[in-house]
């Protein structure tokens, strides 16, 4: 448990510079201050990305290894994915009413493929919560987190294979497009945000483990049973 307050303390004072260089960052000529929500939206996709490539590695290890810990890393790599694709959604549909004139657009290939990611990772938890076998949980989980990483790449390349309103990358391996304050201000929030991945990776790790060291349910309400006949009493 101190590991975990110690990387939350950390992930405190990272973000804490990250918001600082997100805020003091020069505006977009065009954009204005909605340009400033780059350093919230970006890193938040990057780290989701990097969560889901982390539950495709626990879900391969978890159907060669068959072990608890390649479960659960997996399964807690979801939950905190599903969070930054959250923010990452959140944060672009502000931007684009700002910027576009329109929050949402399923026209547009990196926004369609991003929703449709949400909500895979989403079937991901519900299909954990609706089996009550640990076994083959585990193993259904492995199998479809094994096989949704393959929309990360789309969505990364679809603003180079289909261009309707978003912009293509702005780091390329040429370069940046990206002023270099505007730059700077992104990459350290990249830092923050894989630091706040980190700390909230360690705590439901944490709490996975403790749970399962007790034998608590993965699901609510599992652990009710029925009264047995020889415990019931005349009343």
């Amino acid at each position: 448990m101190t590991r975990v307050r110690v990387w939350f303390g950390v992930a405190a004072v990272s973000v804490g510079v990250g918001l600082w260089y997100a805020l003091t960052a020069p505006p977009d000529a065009l954009q204005g201050a909605y340009s400033r929500l780059i350093n919230i939206h970006v890193p938040s996709l990057w780290l989701a990305f990097l969560a889901f490539g982390v539950t495709a590695l626990g879900s391969v290890m978890w159907l060669v290894k068959k072990t608890d810990f390649w479960d659960r890393l997996a399964a807690s790599s979801v939950e905190v994915g599903v969070v930054f694709t959250g923010i990452g959604l959140f944060t672009g549909m502000v931007w684009g009413k700002a910027v576009w004139g329109t929050a949402w657009d399923w026209n547009d290939p990196r926004l369609a493929t991003t929703g449709m990611m949400f909500f895979v990772y989403v079937g991901y938890l519900a299909l954990r919560s609706a089996i009550d076998d640990p076994r083959v949980r585990a193993r259904r989980s492995a199998i479809l987190g094994a096989l949704a990483v393959v929309q990360v790449p789309l969505v990364y390349f679809s603003v180079n294979l289909f261009r309707t309103l978003h912009q293509t990358q702005s780091i390329r391996p040429d370069g940046s497009t990206l002023p270099p304050e505007m730059l700077r201000a992104m990459l350290v929030n990249v830092i923050a945000f894989t630091v706040l991945y980190i700390a909230l990776m360690s705590a439901r790790m944490f709490v996975a483990r403790s749970q399962a060291e007790m034998g608590a349910p993965d699901a609510a309400g599992a652990a009710v049973r029925p009264p047995r006949i020889s415990e019931v009493k005349d009343v």
